[in-house]
């Protein structure tokens, strides 16, 4: 991102970079500090536990799992075409320096930045800490787990924690480590408020003091003159990965961009006028899409309605200045119109791919006054700076080599969505009018 420059079309340099959730994995105190870290300069160490070995899966001699440094072991992912890379979880623990980025930088919540797993109760907590890790089920519990994820009725990680204490005799001794704690939203808040990770700023990167209680992860800031970005929090605190709005925050959304309309529609679809408005163009930034939004009750909060996708849709729609609601969480590339109530208005909904998981993109948006009664929304998908392709013969592991290999290995993962086929990959990239493309709006002003 620091690379960058000018935008391709208005040469504009990037005035902020926005993260759309999950940030981290499994809503880790130690992640946190790492991905707070990285972002604004410093240097990590990524492991846990022992500081001279790696005590994870991939050194378990389960053959579920692939072992990059084993000769012997004919795991399941080797009988599948992965390698093997002698010293690469040496590598993978070494110490990392980041420069941190260069521009402001703002924060948006996801489902793993708030919950283990992205989908897990907080009630877990001694687990993530302790001495002992699980490493295999049998059947039964696996498809009971599954079914408990799936369904989203046990708000307590109940089945989960029973198999872990029924399996405990024969989990892993590991290295206990209380940086691995649980986050309570308020520790992730004061992480981001710590001015040991300002970076280039804002301090807090959106979230204020006023946050602080955890029950508002959600804030406005000024993108540019005449333009607000609305960061908003779309995760189930309870336990689930799915994502929703409670009534509180959908009414705050609505407050908010009646703020900056001078003209919008009500509910019923009258026509509003509103003198008081300091009228902007509006981005909003979520983790979750529209389509991952549901009406799930969330048992963290039981006496607030959850709102799905379909409303703050049509909550949207009622503004004509709404130019794009920006969004992660599926992990792939798409761009969907969405028309607004007036019938010559659309607003665009922005989906941007994973890091992680291929194609790894980041996204670059310019937004600009045509001065023909448009605005033009550039949205450009930006690569890793890493080489497509490794070292044949996987020897190059320093910095550059690892992130070489991250792109080849997640290309290549065996297991994901049944297995990686083109077709896969081409759904999860998009297709020509999800990636490099100019999206128009009129502009209501």
């Amino acid at each position: 991102m620091n690379a960058l420059g000018g935008g391709p079309y208005t040469g504009l340099p990037p005035a902020f970079v926005m993260t759309t959730g999950d940030n981290i994995d499994n809503n880790s105190a130690i992640e946190l500090e790492w991905f707070l870290t990285l972002m604004s300069g410093g240097r990590i160490t990524p492991n846990t536990g022992d500081p001279t070995a790696y005590e994870g899966v991939q050194s378990s001699g389960l053959p579920l799992y692939w072992h990059p440094d084993d000769a012997a072991l004919r795991d399941l992912d080797k009988r599948r075409g992965l390698p093997r890379i002698p010293g690469f979880l040496d590598a993978a623990t070494r110490p990392v320096t980041s420069p941190g980025l260069g521009v402001p930088w703002y924060s948006t919540v996801g489902n793993h930045d708030d919950l283990p797993g992205g989908c897990l109760s907080p009630a877990l907590g001694d687990f993530a800490v302790g001495s002992r890790k699980l490493l295999s089920v049998p059947d039964a519990d696996a498809a009971a787990y599954a079914r408990a994820l799936q369904s989203g009725d046990d708000p307590k990680s109940e089945v989960l924690k029973a198999i872990l204490s029924r399996h405990l005799s024969s989990a892993r001794t590991v290295t206990a480590d209380e940086r691995r704690r649980l986050c309570t939203p308020h520790d992730y808040l004061a992480a981001h408020l710590d001015p040991a990770h300002a970076g280039a700023g804002p301090v807090g990167h959106g979230y204020t003091e006023n946050n602080l209680d955890g029950e508002r992860m959600y804030y406005t800031f000024r993108v540019a003159e005449n333009v607000v970005g609305i960061s908003i929090d779309t995760t189930y605190r309870s336990g689930h990965y799915e994502g929703s709005l409670g009534t509180d925050q959908l009414r705050w959304l609505e407050r908010t961009l009646a703020a900056h309309s001078s003209r919008f529609y009500d509910a019923d679809g009258r026509p509003v006028r509103n003198s008081g408005a300091d009228d902007a163009h509006v981005l909003v930034f979520s983790h979750h899409h529209s389509a991952g939004m549901t009406r799930r009750p969330d048992a963290a909060r039981t006496e607030e309605p959850r709102h799905d996708g379909a409303e703050v849709l049509a909550l949207l729609s009622r503004f004509p200045n709404v130019v794009a609601w920006i969004n992660g969480h599926s992990h792939v590339n798409r761009i969907t119109p969405h028309p607004h109530a007036t019938p010559a208005r659309s607003f665009w909904e922005v989906n941007t791919a994973s890091h992680l998981d291929y194609p790894h993109h980041a996204r670059l948006i310019e937004l600009a006054d045509n001065e023909d009664g448009t605005l033009s929304l550039f949205a450009t998908l930006v690569e890793s700076a890493a080489p497509h392709r490794t070292d044949p013969d996987f020897a190059d592991l320093s910095a550059v080599g690892l992130a070489s290999l991250y792109r080849e290995l997640s290309y290549n993962a065996p297991g994901l969505a049944g297995g990686m086929t083109a077709g896969v990959h081409e759904g999860w990239a998009g297709g020509a009018g999800d990636r490099n493309v100019e999206l128009l709006v009129a502009d209501p002003a």
